[in-house]
């Protein structure tokens, strides 16, 4: 019988969990919020798995106060969320929306009375589907709409909240949205996507002026979801094409961010695909960052195509051939996604071998899809707990090797709205009833509670 020792984390570790505005919210149509990309695209028919909408979603909008004191119930020392622009500002322009904000102040100060940091993201996905009329994130003019909606997020709540991030996975949004065409807007054109990709960049750098410039007392950062890329399977996927996959999943977002460049082999590739790069925006996306947060679920395995075979898997990475997704591994979540904690580490020691001034690490998501039903009151989900327990594990081995992590963020608090995937993958703590609305905290979400309270794990035997 082997065991896994008790380990502790380091003293002041912040403990939380995550959510998304449009994955929890619901209240579509009320308090003056416009539409988004999301609204749109989900009810397009043929889009969301079985029709699903985020219009009520978990009614976040109306059980705000009940959400935070479970919350609360649970140990949760801060939590990460994010605030729709369209809920704040309509159209994505102009003129604001006094209800909208009004809500996340109620968020806000409940969660303060509580003791629990608030961390707002300002961009999750849900672009004003008004921008979106007019080009969306192709559009260079929705650059400064962002930096004029981050400096009202901090004239708002900069007297209240420390702890912002401007963009959730900006990959995500570019090229599954744009690419692949998975997520809104579902656009399939590989050159609008780098030009998103470009954009949502620039945007994030004149949004840290412009919220500087509001305030001088805010911590300041971004979120991004790098994986390893590794090759598993036969045929053995070649190395240079891996080598783009990786310069488009990961070393785009880290070296413009932290280096001030693009990576060079990546442009070469992407030739008059990257016209929207313009001299001096990498200057502008070049500000000093407070914080890095890292979303990491697994590892991408690729293997090479075999003779004959054509990959449709790979669209959300223009310009790659040859490779495609390994086959399935025997142990996977419900999400199909493979179970790679040694990956977890490998990854943050990497990123710190490979960028020496990458600044505090908050582990902003990491969780899994199972679905556990509640039986008798009682929702047991061992997987969650197995998963959670060997992440966990992992993240402390990069803090035993020097990285430099403060924080982790369970996703998700609460089963929720999955995208295109509709209500059926379940990554909560709490089991949502999507019928009642009737939350009810799994056995991971009391675990969960209990590492929160020791500041570290129990030893598991096996």
């Amino acid at each position: 019988m082997s065991e896994r020792p008790a380990i502790s984390f380091p003293a002041g570790f912040q403990w939380g969990a995550a959510t998304a505005a449009y994955q929890i919210e619901g209240g579509a149509r009320e308090g003056g919020r416009g539409p988004s990309v999301w609204d749109t695209y989900s009810h397009t028919e043929g889009k969301v798995a079985k029709g699903h909408t985020g219009d009520v979603a978990c009614d976040h909008y109306h059980r705000v106060e009940d959400d935070v004191a479970m919350m609360a119930d649970l140990g949760l020392r801060t939590y990460r969320f994010s605030i729709a622009w369209s809920r704040v500002m309509p159209e994505g322009r102009g003129k604001t929306n006094a209800e909208g904000i009004a809500f996340y102040h109620r968020l806000v100060e409940a969660l303060l009375a509580r003791d629990i940091v608030p961390c707002p993201t300002l961009f999750h996905w849900d672009l004003p589907q008004g921008l979106e009329d007019i080009g969306g994130f192709r559009n260079r003019d929705t650059v400064s709409w962002f930096g004029d909606y981050a400096q009202l997020m901090a004239r708002e709540f900069g007297d209240k909240v420390t702890m912002w991030s401007t963009f959730n996975e900006p990959w995500c949004y570019a090229y599954l949205g744009h690419a692949a065409g998975y997520h809104a807007p579902g656009l399939t054109d590989p050159k609008a996507a780098i030009t998103v990709a470009h954009h949502q960049l620039l945007a994030h750098g004149l949004a840290l002026q412009a919220m500087r410039s509001e305030r001088d007392d805010l911590s300041l950062g971004i979120v991004i979801n790098p994986s390893n890329v590794r090759s598993e399977g036969i045929p053995v996927a070649p190395e240079d094409q891996m080598s783009i996959v990786d310069g488009i999943h990961n070393r785009w977002w880290f070296d413009s961010t932290l280096k001030g460049e693009y990576p060079a082999d990546l442009m070469l590739r992407f030739g008059q695909l990257a016209e929207a790069v313009q001299p001096g925006d990498l200057e502008i996306i070049n500000q000093p960052l407070d914080w890095m947060g890292i979303n990491y679920y697994f590892d991408i395995l690729l293997r090479g195509l075999g003779s004959g075979e054509a990959s449709y898997r790979m669209a959300a990475y223009p310009t790659v051939t040859g490779v495609t997704e390994a086959d399935r591994r025997e142990v996977h979540t419900d999400m199909g996604w493979p179970i790679t904690p040694d990956g977890f580490t490998e990854l943050l020691v990497r990123l710190k071998a490979d960028y020496p001034n990458m600044p505090p690490i908050y582990i902003t998501e990491n969780g899994c899809a199972y679905d556990d039903p509640v039986i008798e009151g009682a929702c047991h989900d061992p997987r969650r707990i197995e998963y959670l327990d060997l992440h966990l594990r992992a993240v402390k081995d990069a803090i035993d090797e020097g990285v430099d992590i403060r924080g982790y963020y369970q996703w998700s608090l609460m089963d929720n709205f999955e995208w295109s995937l509709g209500y059926d993958k379940r990554f909560g703590l709490v089991h949502i009833d999507f019928e009642t609305l009737e939350r009810t905290p799994r056995e991971s979400a009391h675990w969960y509670r209990e590492v929160i309270l020791r500041n570290g794990l129990a030893a598991v035997e096996r």
